[in-house]
């Protein structure tokens, strides 16, 4: 996104970010209810609808709905990217104040939108839907998502009911600090965290999908576990990444030391007791002792490979050091996010 193609437009209090996938059924409904619903607001508008690769009629029905209404912006994607890049696009475009992402699926309540701006004036920088009485399926859509927030909420230490609710409010600011790829949209109130973003909860309503199918299914919880991984990574040590390879790293060296100076001590001053304990067991049960190098001595490969793989943890520590240091100073992108300055 240009910047040139922003800066030329007007700024405005709200955007309403959309992304869209084969809802041709639903786009003139949606806007229907959306207007009747920010036509009640003091604040100016737009409407960002971000067509992600749709197979269907779905751009030619924002392409119309864009010529006839001038709040309307439509952006086309040349294939599908995902609902993430999707969103991404919608926050780059987006000139309002507050950003407003939302289904185009008629699920989410744009009535809902009033109050979340009224919990944002409360003097939060995200509120979040928490869609308490969920109109999707119990065990392959409700079960999953109670499970991967609580685990969401474990691991990164922001405590909501539904991180995969789409209709959220964002301060704009919040938003220019974090950068979306992969997956990552849902895991936007935790990135949000470190940079100290004040956000609440309340609940939305969540209508039964009328139209259209339904793009996600069980395999999105497999997705949703490892992105968390790297979530949970990137909150924890993105600035310093020695501090957990080399904590592993140092684990598995010093252990891999006793275990080899365990060795050794036995080797050179009880020769007499290295075929006790592990070793005479294993000749009592096979009554032979023509054993292999892996067979005879265990232990030493194994202190030997600890060696070997906390040399290596360590070194990916280092490693991640400098990608570090030459990501920040080539960018000049600051380790800090600033509020106020008075």
């Amino acid at each position: 996104m240009s910047n040139s193609q922003k800066n030329d437009r007007e700024k405005v209090d709200l955007s309403i970010v959309i992304p869209v996938f084969n809802e041709e059924e639903n786009l003139h409904d949606l806007y229907s209810r959306l207007t009747d619903a920010l036509s009640k607001l003091k604040e100016s508008y737009e409407i960002i609808f971000i067509d992600d690769g749709s197979t269907d009629l779905s751009f030619e029905i924002l392409r119309k709905m864009a010529q006839t209404h001038t709040n309307i912006h439509a952006i086309r994607f040349r294939r599908n990217f995902g609902q993430t890049a999707a969103m991404s696009a919608g926050f780059d475009y987006a000139c309002g104040e507050v950003i407003v992402p939302m289904d185009a699926d008629l699920q989410n309540d744009p009535f809902d939108v009033e109050r979340l701006l009224e919990k944002l004036d409360d003097g939060y920088d995200i509120v979040s839907g928490w869609r308490a009485n969920r109109q999707d399926g119990f065990f392959l859509r409700r079960i999953p998502s109670i499970l991967a927030n609580r685990l969401i909420s474990w691991m990164t230490g922001v405590y909501l009911h539904d991180f995969g609710c789409t209709l959220k409010a964002y301060r704009r600011e919040i938003l220019e600090n974090i950068n979306l790829y992969g997956e990552l949209h849902r895991f936007i109130p935790a990135f949000a965290k470190l940079i100290g973003a004040r956000m609440a909860e309340i609940k939305v309503r969540h209508h039964p999908r009328a139209r259209g199918k339904s793009k996600y299914g069980i395999s999105r919880t497999i997705r949703v576990i490892l992105d968390l991984i790297t979530v949970k990574f990137l909150m924890s040590y993105s600035t310093r990444p020695i501090q957990i390879f080399g904590l592993f790293g140092l684990i598995f060296f010093l252990s891999g030391i006793c275990i080899c100076g365990y060795l050794s001590i036995g080797k050179l001053f009880f020769p007499a007791g290295v075929e006790s304990g592990i070793l005479s067991y294993l000749y009592a049960a096979t009554g032979e002792r023509g054993f292999s190098l892996i067979e005879r001595m265990p232990m030493l490969i194994l202190g030997v490979l600890l060696l070997f793989t906390g040399i290596q943890f360590i070194t990916m520590g280092l490693i991640g050091e400098l990608v570090i240091r030459t990501y920040h100073e080539s960018q000049k992108k600051p380790i800090y996010v600033i509020r106020d300055i008075i």
